[in-house]
């Protein structure tokens, strides 16, 4: 039988694998996070008809003759390749700007993906499509796991217990002039007070501060109201020292809130030349229900309370692998790691792997003009590969017609 006809049907083989990766590819154009195949071709093994023959003395060497036997799949690849981003506008459309893939998780099992649709289930876990849980690392923590978003939660009320300030007085600043702000503390039971702070100059090197005193009043005797400490700065405007006695602060007259235990923090004040610009700022919350959450582009979920106060609840987990394209894809969008695509290594956003865009979506990297043209000429493969067969055919025809 004419080896010919069995290369033409090897070839007729291959080109109908080709095609059907690429019809899949078509099928996907508009799937977030797909990732197109390839298909590349190999010869097959060939027949030996002569050696080669070295050359001699008097002679020169002779090639080797062979016939080959067609042609067989070399590789079927997965190119992954970034694709565009889809702006959605919808806080759970996530997508990664460079490397690596989301991890979630169906009880034991770990899967990777690029598709960032995701969603809230019944309990607050955040999920994709199809209900896998998406990996997060906890707050502080190294390891991750589920995360889940609870939207009746209640961030209860923080004693005020350190107040910090910073930023600059200036050394332009006439003796005995005064530069007040206003903060908000909270109380052992969680209500909020407003206070105003006060910084009167001295003299050069030296301010005054009065914690919910008017500093130009007068006591019942009728004499200066005393401050509740002073500051000093070093000559290059450096913060010096600080003498802040026993203060209880009054608030509307009827509540006392012992401040004994708060922490005054003045090492980040300068006086230097310019505006004041000194910012007073206290820690304490009052109770607040979270009303909203977004994620960042460095994968932190974050939690928006009514008082004000942002939480982080977790850090989304990346993973990359060493070789991507040794990825196993299991279906439904997902990835599966193999003995040849590496140990995932998996980490946070921006740590050598990509950020997050928020609102976003990456599409498929299918490119239509590129999967018609390898159509077209997987065809005409196809198309050649036939001819090969059917000619074969007529010449197997005139052997047979030999005998009449």
């Amino acid at each position: 039988m004419l080896r010919s006809m069995y290369s033409g049907i090897s070839g007729m083989k291959n080109f109908q694998t080709k095609l059907d990766v690429i019809g899949n590819n078509i099928a996907n154009v508009n799937t977030f996070g797909f990732k197109k195949g390839r298909v590349t071709f190999k010869d097959t093994m060939n027949q030996m008809v002569a050696g080669a023959s070295a050359a001699g003395q008097d002679r020169g060497g002779k090639n080797p003759m062979q016939v080959g036997l067609g042609s067989a799949l070399a590789t079927i690849d997965t190119i992954h390749t970034g694709a565009s981003l889809q702006s959605t506008g919808r806080a759970l459309d996530l997508g990664i700007d460079g490397d690596g893939y989301f991890v979630v998780k169906q009880g034991g099992m770990e899967f990777y993906t690029r598709a960032g649709n995701f969603y809230l289930d019944d309990q607050g876990n955040l999920v994709n499509g199809d209900g896998l849980k998406v990996q997060a690392y906890k707050p502080g923590t190294n390891q991750y796991g589920d995360v889940a978003v609870n939207v009746n939660a209640v961030l209860p009320a923080t004693k005020t217990e350190n107040i910090t300030v910073g930023e600059n007085l200036s050394a332009d600043a006439a003796n005995g002039s005064t530069y007040t702000q206003q903060i908000k503390v909270v109380d052992e039971k969680g209500n909020e007070h407003k206070i105003d702070v006060h910084f009167k100059k001295k003299d050069g090197t030296t301010w005054e501060v009065f914690v919910n005193k008017d500093p130009e009043g007068k006591d019942a005797n009728g004499d200066p109201i005393t401050s509740d400490g002073t500051i000093t700065f070093n000559a290059d405007g450096t913060y010096n020292t600080t003498d802040v006695p026993d203060m209880d602060f009054d608030f509307d007259g009827d509540t006392t809130m012992d401040l004994n235990d708060v922490k005054f923090d003045f090492s980040k004040l300068t006086q230097n030349k310019g505006a004041t610009t000194a910012l007073v700022n206290p820690d304490g919350n009052t109770e607040g229900r979270l009303e909203s959450f977004n994620i960042g582009s460095m994968g932190e979920i974050n939690g928006v309370y009514s008082n004000g106060q942002v939480t982080e609840l977790g850090t989304l987990a990346i993973a990359k692998f060493s070789n991507s394209s040794g990825l196993q894809k299991a279906g439904n969008n997902l990835f599966q790691s193999s003995i040849n695509s590496g140990t995932p290594n998996v980490g946070q956003p921006g740590e050598g792997r990509g950020t997050i865009a928020p609102g976003s979506l990456e599409m498929s990297n299918v490119d239509l003009s590129e999967e018609f043209t390898e159509m077209i000429v997987t065809q005409r493969g196809f198309q050649a590969n036939t001819r090969i067969i059917t000619t074969s055919d007529e010449i197997l025809q005139e052997l047979v017609n030999l005998k009449r």
